[in-house]
């Protein structure tokens, strides 16, 4: 369900040099933000980098980009 929201103009303007370097629209960008705010704050022991790669991992996975790990050495 999409909902409009009134921004501030210098907060859609950093969003747009954001959005215009990674290669994403001005609601994503904002979309992204916001899902990485939201994660940090649900986990504020972890850092922005972490975060940041742990979506990207996700993302891997459900795009199928990933293979499973097989154990090449016996275990004890």
């Amino acid at each position: 369900m999409a909902t409009s929201v009134r921004l501030d103009d210098s907060f859609v303007t950093d969003a747009r040099v954001h959005a215009e370097a990674e290669g994403r629209s001005v609601p994503k960008q904002i979309e992204y933000w916001a899902k990485i705010g939201r994660t940090m704050m649900d986990n504020p022991d972890l850092s922005y980098e972490f975060v940041r790669e742990s979506l990207i991992a996700t993302e891997e996975v459900k795009q199928g980009l990933t293979q499973r790990y097989v154990r090449r050495t016996k275990r004890n």
